[in-house]
């Protein structure tokens, strides 16, 4: 089992709270992530294969792997939108596979994972309280590979990991948000722009100049803020830009 001493300088907490502050974005922090649990759980002449997978409400899901053979173990399980991994993520509990050419519980998935020649995995799930659901996937190509021990120091990496990562979380949703308003306030001023040449060539209200537009998009088929991009480039002017004080 690894100890703190075996990670260097620094504690396991003290390397994912680095990870954390030097990672661009949760994607970079994910990597990160895969590539320390293979470090962390790998032991001589025993090296371990990990992924990380990310289930974020309303987004495609994140995987993020420790070695290219370890991503491509990984987009076997997700062919099959079934495996240690994703359950663990969803469930919330560990599964633990001590020999993929004996496991019965994950359907075709089994035999194709076999085909690629791991024999064992398990999945931990990483607790994120409800703001996205995610799971750390351990694979080996030798039968029962995973003991109590491992699984318990899997765990423990998981549980540590879940700290940094509703951080990580936490921002990417904030700049998630902050994109689509951006987004949503752009278009608002382009309509707003685009009623008040309707307004100056009917000689109508703003409240009707938007009755036109919304007529428009929906005869045409065509989304509002793209009509009002038309309508305002129409008569030669460019399209308002909305600034924002960060």
């Amino acid at each position: 089992m690894t100890d703190e001493k075996n990670l260097g300088e620094l504690s396991l907490p003290g390397m994912l709270q680095d990870m954390v502050l030097d990672s661009s974005d949760i994607n970079e922090f994910l990597d990160g992530l895969a590539r320390l649990a293979a470090d962390t759980l790998s032991t001589r002449g025993a090296e371990m294969m990990c992924g990380v997978t990310l289930l974020r409400h309303g987004s495609m899901g994140t995987v993020a792997s420790s070695s290219e053979q370890a991503k491509l173990m990984d987009e076997v399980q997700y062919a099959f939108d079934d495996g240690p991994c994703i359950r663990a993520a969803r469930d919330g509990q560990v599964y633990r596979v001590d020999d993929f050419l004996e496991e019965k519980r994950f359907g075709n998935y089994t035999a194709a994972i076999a085909e690629h020649g791991m024999r064992s995995a398990i999945g931990v799930p990483i607790p994120l309280e409800g703001l996205a659901a995610a799971g750390l996937n351990v694979y080996s190509p030798q039968p029962h590979a995973f003991g109590d021990e491992s699984i318990a120091e899997a765990v423990q990496l998981a549980t540590e990991a879940s700290k940094f990562l509703r951080v990580a979380v936490r921002v990417a949703h904030l700049t998630d948000t902050g994109e689509h308003l951006q987004a949503a306030m752009s278009s608002r001023t382009t309509i707003d722009v685009a009623a008040g040449i309707i307004m100056g060539q009917n000689r109508c209200s703003h409240e009707a100049a938007i009755t036109i537009l919304k007529a428009a998009s929906s005869g045409r088929n065509i989304k509002l803020a793209d009509i009002a991009a038309a309508v305002v480039t129409s008569i030669g002017q460019q399209l308002p830009e909305t600034h924002f004080v960060p």
